[in-house]
């Protein structure tokens, strides 16, 4: 049987036992491959990425080296928490590279949403290779390739791609949750003892917080929906929303319009809220949000956030319209 084809007969781990026994086997199958070679993970903090790093710092210890890269897209607290959980915590090797300005000098000025796309994905690639080519006896390329992207896209999820390294890179290829639904990687998390909030994280999108931040990204911009997506998960975890809507995010678009602070007229960005229930992200629909919360979340982001004098509901369904923005 083709090995990147899940057996019909495997059962689902859906309890804490089946955990347990997958990754018993995972753990063994990853010592007798690795043995006491060295292993390279780009750890992005996602679901996936963290449970391979999990399940290999479990196998092989130290000689994971995993690295993480803070392209200035991530959401609030989170290259923070990848340090505390993996390094701090899990005593990871890891290496952090603040590459901030790198990426978002490149994005200055882009508009088109392909393109930041494919910048994001072309320096995240070079930054990587770049911290490869400095390690030592690195013989493995570990992925949190799951079983959907190996359905959907018959290879590797386009925004983990280190596909693209140079030549003189040659890994060999470290995948142990492929066969895994999304659901089971969770599973399995859990087990492994990582944060909660870790582990049932929303999806989010590979180029981050770029694509919601439509247009040409600014730091300025960037910022606002930063900490006004930090207040909409704050109040959703307070309100018992978290891990009941599928997806919540802001968005800032690329304009501003006129308002009213201390008697004075205003001049600045607008926050549109987005959350919506989806089974497989073919189509979604729009959470109702209860008036109350909704101007709670309204007066935070306003008296908080600094350069906003709006806060926008988006109330439309895919189709017509995407989950993201770009």
């Amino acid at each position: 049987m083709d090995e990147n084809v899940r057996n019909p007969e495997m059962k689902r781990i859906n309890t804490k036992e089946l955990a347990t026994s997958f990754i018993e086997e995972q753990v063994a199958l990853l010592k007798k491959e690795i043995g006491n070679k060295k292993v390279l993970l780009a750890l992005s903090g996602g679901v996936d990425s963290s449970v391979v790093a999990a399940l290999l710092i479990k196998a092989i210890g130290k000689n994971l080296v995993c690295v993480h890269v803070n392209h200035g897209l991530l959401r609030k607290g989170e290259s923070e928490q990848v340090i505390k959980v993996f390094k701090e915590e899990l005593g990871a090797n890891l290496i952090y590279v603040d590459a901030v300005d790198r990426f978002l000098d490149a994005l200055e000025g882009v508009e088109d949403p392909e393109t930041k796309r494919k910048i994001i994905g072309k320096i995240f690639i070079d930054v990587f290779a770049e911290e490869a080519k400095k390690l030592e006896g690195i013989e493995f390329l570990a992925q949190g390739t799951i079983y959907p992207d190996i359905l959907e896209s018959k290879g590797i999820k386009a925004h983990h791609n280190v596909g693209g390294l140079p030549k003189e890179l040659n890994f060999k290829l470290v995948e142990p949750v492929k066969l895994l639904y999304k659901d089971e990687v969770r599973m399995v998390g859990e087990t492994l003892g990582l944060p909660h909030n870790m582990v049932y994280r929303q999806p989010f999108p590979g180029p981050g917080l770029g694509v919601r931040c439509p247009g040409a990204i600014t730091r300025e911009r960037l910022e606002v929906v930063r900490e006004s997506d930090a207040i909409l998960r704050e109040e959703f975890a307070l309100a018992g929303l978290e891990g009941k809507v599928w997806q919540y995010f802001t968005v800032v678009p690329p304009f501003k319009s006129t308002g009213i602070k201390d008697n004075k007229r205003t001049y600045e960005y607008s926050v549109v809220l987005r959350a919506i229930n989806s089974i497989d992200a073919v189509t979604a629909s729009v959470e109702e949000i209860p008036y109350p919360l909704l101007f709670k979340i309204r007066d935070r982001i306003l008296n908080e956030v600094k350069g906003v004098n709006r806060v926008l509901f988006d109330i439309s369904p895919k189709p017509v319209a995407t989950i993201e923005w770009e």
